[in-house]
Formats: structure tokens, sequence, C-alpha cells
């Protein structure tokens, strides 16, 4: 009997302060709060959704292990092509989040490096090369 895998249920990362970075997420990549979690009358963490509803992302407060990610590009968000990419370079330009611009991917499509959160855990944007 094979055992199967349907993508991710959902990605954790630590951060040092949930609601800074709650609401970076959502003001500069458009997630949307799905649920808070809230132990000892403290916000400890929080599911966030895109408006497709095609990623889950979780933050959850852990100062300790943000700061062991800084610098780190711990994800890698897919867009759907080089041209969405380059329309994320543009909304980052218009809101004013530095990042280190567009570049060629391994496989020939573009990424967009350089991105960071509040705790300075880098976030990319990845398309394939489009398949044309």
């Amino acid at each position: 009997m094979t055992a199967t895998l349907n993508g991710f249920h959902h990605f954790k990362l630590p951060v040092s302060d949930v609601a800074r970075s709650r609401d970076w997420y959502c003001r500069v990549l458009g997630f949307e709060v799905d649920i808070e979690f809230v132990e000892d009358d403290v916000l400890a963490g929080v599911a966030l959704t895109d408006p497709g509803r095609t990623i889950d992302l979780a933050l959850r407060g852990d100062p300790d292990r943000a700061a062991a990610l800084k610098g780190f590009d711990a994800m890698a968000l897919g867009v759907p092509s080089v041209e969405e990419v380059e329309r994320w370079r543009a909304r980052l330009d218009a809101l004013g989040e530095p990042h280190g611009g567009v570049v060629t991917g391994h496989r020939g499509g573009s990424v967009l490096v350089g991105l960071h959160d509040p705790d300075g855990i880098e976030i990319r944007l990845y398309a394939e090369r489009d398949p044309r």
C-alpha cells in the first residue's frame, strides 16, 4: 500500500511580534486573518490565508526561533506567471517595501528576492518559466 500526500496543509513561521507580523503579511502580501490564537490574554499566533485560499500560513510567537531565521529564505511563494512577478515588484515599490529585485530562477522562471518580513526572514516570489 502506498501512502500519498496532496500538498501542504499550512506553513508555520516563528515571529517575534505576532500582531506586527500579522499586519505586515496582510498589508504587504495580501493575506487575510482566518484564526487568531489567544493564550493567557496574549495574541500567541494567527492563521492567515491568501484571498484565493490557496496558501495557509501560520505565524507563532517565538522570538528566539524568529531571530535564528533572520536572513534565511524560508519560503518561496508561487506566482502564476513571470508577468505577475513584475506586478509584485511594482506593488512592493508602491508600498515602499525594499527588495532585491527580480532575478532569473534556476529553471528559467522569475524570482523576486530580498523581500524581508519584520523579523528579517526572506520571502521570495517565484514563477516558473512560461510554457510558450
